[in-house]
């Protein structure tokens, strides 16, 4: 399957560069380039891309707000944050804006070419520095009640007690093959219940879990 990308960049320079990145790939085509967030908000209506490349600062429109507008209007399109700064704000706002990515612009090229792949599939990729960072920032928003910290909230109440489980690694930012062996399942199971997982809470991907969890302070994370 073709996977269909939209650049998103007010540099013409690295929406070339890009495009030449991705344009050696047979399963991945560039299908447009804008130069602003207004503009890829229209591209995305018209030409609907799988992924969308974003920056984040750019004249009009930034790139937040216009992930912001693609989730809601787009929601099968998925959005991979670029961006030249390692800024916790910009990782932060552009996950809960519906990003299901953040990288930055001096990723390796075969490293981008993975990230566009996994979001296509349906899960998340962040830049560890940034990863290991938003843990660090989350930790200091967990309850210091025990019992209240382990006392299943109320958000959950649509999971099942296995589902709660595979919940608690997802949080933590385990991968499906971790989860699997500190519940002893299997790989194949653990995905099914993320699947469910993320249905019955309406979320979009593994990144939106994790910050559905710190934000109800479901969780410890693993730093």
């Amino acid at each position: 399957m073709t996977i269909r990308v939209l650049l998103v960049d007010d540099q013409p320079l690295l929406r070339h560069g890009f495009r030449l990145v991705l344009a050696a790939e047979p399963d991945l085509e560039v299908v447009g380039e804008a130069g602003s967030g207004d503009e890829a908000v229209r591209l995305v209506g018209v030409l609907h891309p799988d992924i969308v490349l974003m920056d984040v600062r750019m004249p009009g429109m930034d790139g937040i707000e216009a992930t912001r507008l693609i989730a809601e209007q787009a929601p099968a399109v998925r959005t991979i944050i670029l961006t030249t700064y390692d800024v916790d704000q910009y990782a932060f706002s552009g996950l809960r804006a519906g990003a299901s990515g953040f990288l930055l612009k001096d990723v390796q090229s075969a490293d981008l070419v993975d990230a566009i792949r996994v979001v296509a599939r349906g899960d998340a990729v962040v830049a560890p520095s940034t990863t290991r960072r938003l843990l660090t920032a989350f930790a200091h928003r967990i309850p210091a009640d025990d019992a209240a910290a382990t006392e299943p909230p109320d958000v959950l109440a649509p999971l099942t007690d296995r589902e709660r489980g595979v919940f608690a690694g997802l949080a933590t930012g385990l991968t499906n093959a971790e989860i699997a062996q500190g519940l002893s399942l299997s790989d194949a199971t653990v995905k099914t219940h993320v699947g469910h997982i993320l249905a019955k809470l309406e979320l979009r991907d593994r990144i939106q879990a994790v910050i559905f969890a710190y934000e109800n302070g479901l969780n410890a994370p693993r730093v």
